[in-house]
């Protein structure tokens, strides 16, 4: 059989990897931001002698690492799109990228939260005029970084992990400036050095729920996790529209970006070929890569016989 007759049945499984995301030049353009805001951080509190600023600096350079993970995934998955090592593409690298992030998240929060409460117990004397001068700096940068990775109007930002990680990242770098900003006001005016450490808790927790969610849908995608039972039924009900067929075995999950794959068994007193279940299948939801297994239905007694 010649290679060529064979064409109409083979196809890549790239899935639409192979092509530049969206968020992919966006991350490198937060990088940058980052990048030259994390150098002015860090300059400002080695002259300034603000520890403060300091630390918010390396921060920063924290997150600067986390960004270039998600920009390497992105990078790796385009790169090895068509790579046959991959049963189902490289979309699910990108994940991959974004449930890294979410642990960096977590373990920034807890750094964030031993921080403040080491601040609390030996309190530290603050510049406060640089280093408001700088938080406000920081927020009007990290503002621009949240702006530009608008992940609200990104169509498939509930499926681009990793664009949501990079996203969370420069939001919590965002929320630490402006609570900074908050408590640098405060004891400057009123003294109250300790509002410093308080804002650190508060900035923590939020990052911390902000990377728990992330972990969970990360790694539902990351762990082949069954779509919604609604959808499942849905196309239960399109293949079993009558009483002549049962679906017996359904796997729909993702397998990257906006992509799913599925995996339907199905049992009839009337077999059909199988592209006619995959039409029926198409109507509820697109499938990048489905497979459908037909058998003939036999009563109990023929089965019994058999064994």
């Amino acid at each position: 059989m010649q290679e060529k007759s064979l064409k109409p049945w083979r196809h890549s499984h790239s899935f639409g990897q192979d092509v530049k995301q969206p968020g992919e030049s966006k991350t490198f353009l937060v990088i940058a931001i980052t990048g030259f805001m994390m150098i002015v951080e860090i300059c400002g509190g080695l002259v300034f002698g603000s520890m403060a600023l300091l630390a918010d600096g390396l921060h920063m350079a924290s997150h600067a690492v986390a960004l270039s993970i998600n920009a390497f995934a992105y990078v790796y998955a385009r790169r090895q799109a068509q790579n046959q090592r991959y049963s189902f593409g490289t979309g699910k690298v990108n994940t991959l990228g974004g449930y890294t992030g979410a642990i960096l998240l977590a373990v920034f929060a807890a750094m964030m939260t031993v921080e403040s409460f080491q601040r609390f117990l030996y309190p530290i004397d603050i510049a406060f005029n640089p280093a408001i001068f700088v938080a406000i700096l920081g927020l009007l940068v990290n503002g621009a970084s949240v702006f530009i990775l608008d992940v609200d109007h990104d169509h498939d930002h509930d499926h681009d992990h990793n664009l949501k990680s990079a996203y969370l990242h420069v939001l919590a770098d965002a929320l630490t400036s402006l609570l900074a900003i908050f408590a640098l006001l405060i004891g400057k005016y009123f003294g109250a050095i300790w509002m410093d450490p308080l804002m650190g808790i508060v900035g923590a927790v939020l990052v911390m729920k902000w990377s728990i969610g992330l972990l969970r849908t990360t790694s539902a995608v990351l762990l082949d996790e069954q779509i919604l039972p609604v959808r499942c039924e849905e196309i239960r009900k399109a293949v079993e529209s009558n009483d002549e067929h049962h679906v017996v075995d359904l796997h729909v999950w993702s397998i990257g970006t906006g992509a799913y794959a599925g995996i339907v068994s199905v049992v009839s007193i009337n077999p059909q070929p199988p592209e006619h279940y995959k039409v029926l299948i198409e109507k509820i939801i697109k499938l990048e890569h489905l497979s459908v297994e037909v058998h003939p239905f036999e009563k109990p007694n023929n089965i019994a016989s058999k064994n």
